[in-house]
C-alpha cells in the first residue's frame, strides 16, 4: 500500500498535521508512525501544560502569531472534547527596577501581537493575589491557562483516528530505502509525501532526505519540584521577567490543572537525546556528538552558555531551586514541594554555523518530504495553527 502522507512522530505536532491534512482531504490515506507504545511519550506529554498567551515573542516571529491563535484554538478544542482547563491566568513580576523595564518590553510585544494584557499596581496585585510580590507593577495575562498535556495529546490521537487517520505505535523509523520508501522495524512503507515530526530525532531523519545539514538537536532536561496538594496556596502561574536573549523563561510557579503547584523547570544540558534518568536509552554516538557541541558552546560561551549551564546544574539542589522561586512571592509554606516531576527533554535546535540556539520554528522540505526541525516551546500551545501553516506552506503546494 502507498500512503498519501506518512507522518513520523506521534506528538502534538504530528497529530495536528494529520488532523489538518484530513480535514482538507477526507479521502487522503494518512498514517502516523510512533516509535513508542503510545503517543505523547516525550515532549508533548512531558511539558508544563501551560497554554501561553503569546506576549514573549517579537512581532515578526512565527511564535507570536501561532501562540496567540493557538491558545484560543487549544482552549476551544479542550472545551469541545470535555477536557479540563484551569483558567488560572499568569502574573509576570519584576524583582528590581531593571526588570520593570523588561515588563514594559513584554507589554509592548503583547500589544503589537494583539494579546490581552493588563497592568497591576503593587496595591492591585496585593488585593487580587496577596501571596505574590513585585517591584512597582506586574503584568496580568488573563488568557494563560493550564491543561494536562498527556490527556490532550491522547485526545488528539483519538480525534484523528475518528477522522480516519491510521496511528501505528511501536513502529520505529530505521532508514530511507528509496525516494518514496522507508524501512521501519515493522517492515517497508511507501508514501507520496513524508512529514518528519520526530522531535528529538528530527535532525537525524532530515539528513537522510538531504535537509537540516547545518543543524543539530541539543537536548535540555527539564524537571519540576512538585507541591502535590498545593500547600503553598497559589492560584495562578507566577513568572519572572525572562532573559529574552535565550529561549528559556526562568524558574517560575505553575498552577496545574490537577490543583497542584510546580516550581521549575530546569534547563540542564543533557548528554544524549533521551537522557531522562541515569543511563536510560544511553547512546554513545549521541553523547559524543552532543558533548562535542556542548564543549564548543562552553569554551566560546556562545549566548552565555557557560553561565547558563553552571546555573542550571545548581538547580539539581532543591534548596537552590526553592530560593530562586522565593523572589517571586511573599513567604509561602514550601513544605509541600517534596517530590520531583517526571523529567522532560526539550529538543532545542542549534545552528552549527553560528553556534546560536534557534528560537523560532524551522521547517524545510520539497515535493518528497517536509521536516519540522524546530518546534520548541510554545509548540504545544501553538500546535493547531502551526500545523495548519506547515500544511498550507510546505505540504499542499507540492502535492
Amino acid at each position: 500500500m502507498i500512503h498519501d502522507y506518512l507522518i513520523i512522530g506521534g506528538g502534538i505536532i504530528g497529530l495536528n498535521i494529520a488532523r489538518a491534512l484530513k480535514l482538507q482531504n477526507k479521502e487522503a490515506s494518512i498514517v502516523v508512525i510512533e516509535k513508542e507504545s503510545e503517543v505523547g511519550m516525550h515532549s508533548s506529554g512531558r511539558n508544563s501544560g501551560v497554554l501561553h498567551a503569546g506576549f514573549y515573542y517579537s512581532a515578526n516571529s512565527l511564535k507570536a502569531k501561532f501562540t496567540r491563535d493557538g491558545n484560543a484554538s487549544m482552549q476551544k478544542f479542550c472545551t469541545s472534547r470535555g477536557l479540563n482547563i484551569n483558567k488560572c491566568a499568569k502574573i509576570v513580576v519584576a524583582q528590581n527596577d531593571e526588570e520593570v523595564e523588561g515588563l514594559e518590553e513584554l507589554k509592548k510585544r503583547g500589544d503589537i501581537n494583539g494579546v490581552e494584557l493588563h497592568w497591576l499596581s503593587k496595591e492591585e496585585l496585593n488585593e487580587k493575589f496577596p501571596l505574590i510580590k513585585t517591584q512597582k507593577k506586574a503584568l496580568f495575562s488573563p488568557t494563560t491557562a493550564t491543561v494536562d498535556p498527556k490527556v490532550v495529546t491522547l485526545e488528539f490521537k483519538k480525534y484523528v483516528q475518528e477522522l480516519g487517520v491510521e496511528v501505528l505505535t511501536n513502529t520505529v523509523y530505521e532508514k530511507r530505502v528509496y525516494e518514496y520508501e522507508i524501512q521501519t522495524n515493522q517492515g517497508f512503507m511507501k508514501f507520496r509525501k513524508l512529514i518528519n515530526c520526530a522531535g528529538l530525532y528530527a535532525d537525524k531523519i532530515a539528513k537522510d532526505f538531504n535537509f537540516g545539514h547545518k543543524y543539530v538537536i541539543i537536548p535540555f532536561k527539564g524537571i519540576y519540584l512538585k507541591d502535590k496538594h498545593n500547600v503553598c496556596g497559589l492560584t495562578t502561574n507566577v513568572y519572572p521577567v525572562p532573559n529574552l536573549a535565550n529561549p528559556f523563561l526562568g524558574v517560575h510557579y505553575t498552577y496545574a490543572v490537577e490543583n497542584n503547584s510546580k516550581i521549575g523547570p530546569t534547563a540542564i544540558p543533557a548528554f544524549w537525546r533521551e537522557n531522562y534518568r541515569g543511563f536510560d536509552n544511553f547512546s554513545l554516538s549521541e553523547m559524543v556528538q552532543i558533548l562535542y557541541y556542548e564543549a564548543k558552546l562552553f569554551i566560546t560561551n556562545a549566548f552565555g552558555f557557560r553561565s547558563l549551564a553552571i546555573g542550571e546544574v545548581k538547580k539539581y539542589s532543591k534548596a537552590y531551586l526553592l530560593n530562586l522561586a522565593k523572589g517571586l512571592t511573599k513567604p509561602l509554606d514550601m513544605s509541600g514541594f517534596d517530590s520531583w516531576s517526571t523529567p522532560g527533554i526539550r529538543a532545542q535546535l542549534l545552528d552549527t554555523t553560528t553556534l546560536e540556539l534557534v528560537q523560532d520554528f524551522v521547517v524545510e522540505g520539497d515535493e518528497v518530504s517536509v521536516h519540522v526541525l524546530n518546534a520548541v516551546s510554545p509548540a504545544f500551545t501553538s500546535s493547531i495553527p502551526f500545523s495548519q501553516w506547515v500544511v498550507d506552506n510546505y505540504i499542499k503546494p507540492h502535492v
